[in-house]
C-alpha cells in the first residue's frame, strides 16, 4: 500500500498492512533539508522539498504544509516578527484587535490574493503534484480559539470570555468563516485532510470550552466535512477535561499531546475515534533511546487499541536523533492495528 492508501483505508476502518505514521515535522524537516526556517515558512517550494525529503527518509505516510500560526494574521495586516531560523511570531503587544471595534472593519483575506495564505495553498498544490499519489497531503488552518487569540492576544482573550462574551462569539464566528475559506482553497489545491490547530483551547476550562469554543470547533469540523475533506484535530496541552467534547466533534483524527493520557482518551471518546500520539517529543523522542521510543509507541498502541496512528504528542523537536525517529518508523511498519494486544 502507498502511504496515502494506508491512511485512507485505516480511517475508513478497512484492513491495512501496518500502522500509519503521521508525525508533525517542521523545523526538523527544514534542518534535514539544510534550509533556514525563514525560507521554509516563506517559500512553498522550499517547504515542499523539505517535506518530501523527510517523508521519504523516514517512511512517513503523509506530507504537510503546517509551518507557523501567523499566515492568516499576516494577511489580515497583523504585526509579525521574523527570525532567520525560528518560526515567525505574532506581536501580541500590537495585536490586530487591541481595539475590539476593529473587528467590524476587518475584511476576510483572499486565500488567492498573493499573501502568506496563498503561499500555503501553493504548497499544497506542489505537494499534490509531486508526491500526492504516494503520500497523503495535509493542509493546515488555525482553529477558532487559536485564531481568536492570534488576533486579540491570548491574555486579553481569556478576559474577554468573562467581560464581553458577545464580542467573543462574533470574533469566533469571523475566525470560522475565514478558516473555512482558507481550507476550501487548500482542498481545491489537492489537500486530502485538513489539520486544525487549536492549542489555545487547552488553556480554557471545561465550562468556557463547552459554552464558547466547542460550538465553533463543531461548526468548523462540519464545514470541512461538507467540502468532502477529512479533519485532523490538534490541540496541544492538557486536554483531558475536554476529551468528551473533542470526541463529539467528529474529527477523523484526534491528536493527543504527551500530557493527555491515551488510555483515558480511549475510554471517554469510545472505540471508534482514531487517536494519534502521544509520544513525548523532548523527554522520549529527543532525549530517549531507540529502545525507549519503541516502548513508548508500544504503550500508546496498547492503550489506544486498533484505531491508532503513530506520531509524537506535538512537533518533532528539530535536533531529535535520527535513530530515534527510525525506531518510531520501525514500530509502525512492523505492527498492524490489531497487534495492540501484544504490543
Amino acid at each position: 500500500m502507498t502511504g496515502r492508501e494506508r491512511i485512507l483505508a485505516h480511517l475508513a476502518g478497512q484492513p491495512v498492512d501496518h500502522l500509519p505514521l503521521m508525525p508533525i515535522t517542521m523545523m526538523f524537516a527544514a534542518d534535514l533539508a539544510g534550509v533556514r526556517y525563514r525560507d521554509y515558512v516563506s517559500d512553498h517550494r522550499v517547504l515542499a522539498e523539505a517535506q518530501i525529503r523527510v517523508a521519504e527518509t523516514f517512511g512517513f505516510d503523509h506530507v504537510s504544509v503546517i509551518s507557523d500560526p501567523a499566515r492568516e494574521t499576516a494577511d489580515l495586516g497583523g504585526a509579525i516578527e521574523w527570525f532567520d531560523d525560528q518560526p515567525p511570531a505574532i506581536v501580541e503587544s500590537r495585536a490586530l484587535l487591541t481595539d475590539k471595534r476593529a473587528l467590524a472593519r476587518l475584511r476576510l483575506p483572499d486565500p488567492y490574493g498573493g499573501g502568506r495564505m496563498t503561499d500555503r495553498v501553493r504548497g499544497v498544490a506542489l505537494l499534490k503534484e509531486r508526491i500526492g499519489a504516494e503520500k497523503l497531503v495535509e493542509g493546515w488552518i488555525e482553529g477558532p480559539c487559536a485564531m481568536a487569540a492570534d488576533l486579540r492576544g491570548i491574555n486579553t482573550l481569556m478576559l474577554d470570555f468573562l467581560d464581553d462574551p458577545g464580542f467573543v462569539r462574533d470574533l469566533l464566528e469571523f475566525c470560522v468563516t475565514m478558516e473555512l475559506e482558507f481550507a476550501r482553497a487548500q482542498f481545491q489545491a489537492g489537500a486530502d485532510i485538513m489539520g486544525v490547530g487549536d492549542a489555545a483551547a487547552s488553556l480554557v476550562g471545561p465550562r468556557i470550552y463547552y459554552e464558547f469554543v466547542w460550538p465553533y470547533e463543531k461548526k468548523l469540523v462540519d464545514g470541512l466535512h461538507a467540502m468532502g475533506g477529512l479533519v485532523r484535530l490538534h490541540i496541544c496541552g492538557r486536554t483531558r477535561k475536554l476529551f468528551e467534547g473533542m470526541g463529539r466533534l467528529g474529527a477523523d483524527i484526534v491528536d493527543l499531546d504527551f500530557v493527555a493520557p491515551v488510555e483515558e482518551a480511549r475510554r471517554v471518546m469510545g472505540p471508534d475515534q482514531v487517536l494519534l500520539g502521544n509520544i513525548e517529543p523532548v523527554g522520549v523522542l529527543r532525549n530517549g533511546t531507540p529502545e525507549t521510543v519503541w516502548q513508548a509507541v508500544a504503550r500508546c498502541h496498547r492503550e489506544a487499541g486498533p484505531r491508532f496512528i503513530v506520531g509524537a504528542g506535538c512537533e518533532v523537536v528539530r535536533d531529535t536523533p535520527h535513530e530515534n525517529m527510525r525506531a518510531m518508523t520501525r514500530y509502525a511498519q512492523e505492527h498492524r492495528p490489531e497487534d495492540h494486544s501484544t504490543a
